[in-house]
């Protein structure tokens, strides 16, 4: 897909004595910030192919430098953690937490479980008020569709942990592993994007070829982020609720979990394979699944006097918005994707 104009075709003009040349679009070079001097570096593909971008700006911070995170002392927990995860996931790879006072215990546990939680990531030294950490990911090794593949097995897990639950057949507790793990995935896609971002190359070798894909990319792993939380909500409810929900909760959970499993892997899949067909098929099922879950969730706040019992089905007209919302990239995509033409009976 062209890049800000639908004229993809450029003459091959003679420049100088001996040299040729061709012009760039002024749309793209307006989005770039380009101006007459500036510089461009290209990326040659094994076909031919070049693929053009501005060259990094003369001072600017090198790509190696650690992101410094300095402060007289850390007091307030949970801050360092998240200073480290945000530069993690905007695409630091070495991490330097510097203090005029020597890090606390609970502070150092802190870096350090920041550290596990995060992946590819080790501290690589630790002094009494200095601490580095390195990551040791290569991001061309981490496709995005490989990575929205492996959250959906994680929220299909969740889903599979309730199953067990509402019929009493858990024996031990997932929750913590599942959430950790979809933090870390959560973590990883947020960095590859930030990365594509300023790297098209990179964005086109982890499976993003045209770079406004990346703002649909964004929006799924913001839907996917809110049914992991979603998700382990619910699931941390039933660990404790289970064993006094009533009946007709009880009945709803065991048919309505099952379902939600299949949207949740009809909508993937129908965003990860676009196809116009499926995905309005996909979209249509999701709507009919979310009118029938008003229904039920109504009918549960009226025949229930327990208010964890209702909250307890919150979850789930909430979660399958998100597939709603998932659903609808589907369309997006395939629509972008091809020259399909639907036809929709009318009612």
């Amino acid at each position: 897909m062209a890049w800000g104009t639908p004229n993809r075709e450029r003459r091959v003009l003679k420049a100088g004595h001996s040299s040729i040349a061709v012009t760039l679009p002024k749309p793209w070079a307006e989005a770039m910030n380009l101006r007459p001097g500036d510089l461009i570096v290209f990326d040659q593909n094994d076909d031919g192919a070049l693929y053009l971008k501005p060259a990094p700006v003369p001072g600017a911070a090198s790509s190696g430098a650690p992101f410094l995170v300095q402060a007289r002392a850390f007091d307030t927990p949970g801050v360092l953690e998240r200073l480290i995860v945000g530069a993690y996931r905007v695409g630091h790879d070495a991490i330097e937490v510097r203090t005029d006072m020597p890090l606390a215990p609970d502070r150092v546990e802190e870096v350090l479980g920041a550290a596990r939680g995060l992946l590819g990531v080790s501290v690589v030294a630790q002094e009494s008020n200095r601490m580095v950490l390195q990551n040791f990911i290569d991001p061309s090794k981490y496709g995005l569709p490989q990575l929205v593949q492996r959250m959906k097995m994680i929220l299909i897990a969740f889903l599979e942990e309730m199953e067990s639950i509402v019929q009493r057949t858990s024996r031990n507790r997932r929750l913590a592993t599942l959430e950790e793990e979809a933090n870390k995935v959560l973590a990883l896609l947020v960095r590859q994007l930030f990365l594509a971002s300023r790297d098209w190359a990179l964005a086109r070798r982890i499976g993003s070829p045209d770079p406004r894909q990346l703002l649909e990319w964004r929006v799924a792993v913001h839907a996917l982020e809110e049914l992991a939380q979603l998700f382990g909500e619910a699931l941390g409810v039933l660990y404790e609720e289970a064993p006094k929900l009533p009946a007709e909760v009880r009945d709803s959970l065991t048919t309505h979990v099952p379902e939600m499993k299949g949207h949740l892997k009809a909508v993937m899949e129908a965003l990860m394979h676009p196809s116009l067909d499926h995905a309005c098929e996909v979209y249509q099922q999701n709507t009919s699944f979310s009118e029938t879950l008003a229904t039920t969730v109504v009918k549960g706040r009226r025949t229930s006097s327990s208010v964890t019992s209702r909250s307890t089905l919150q979850w789930l007209p909430r979660s399958v918005g998100c597939l709603s919302l998932l659903a609808e990239l589907a369309i997006d995509r395939a629509v972008a994707a091809g020259s399909e033409t639907v036809l929709i009976e009318a009612a």
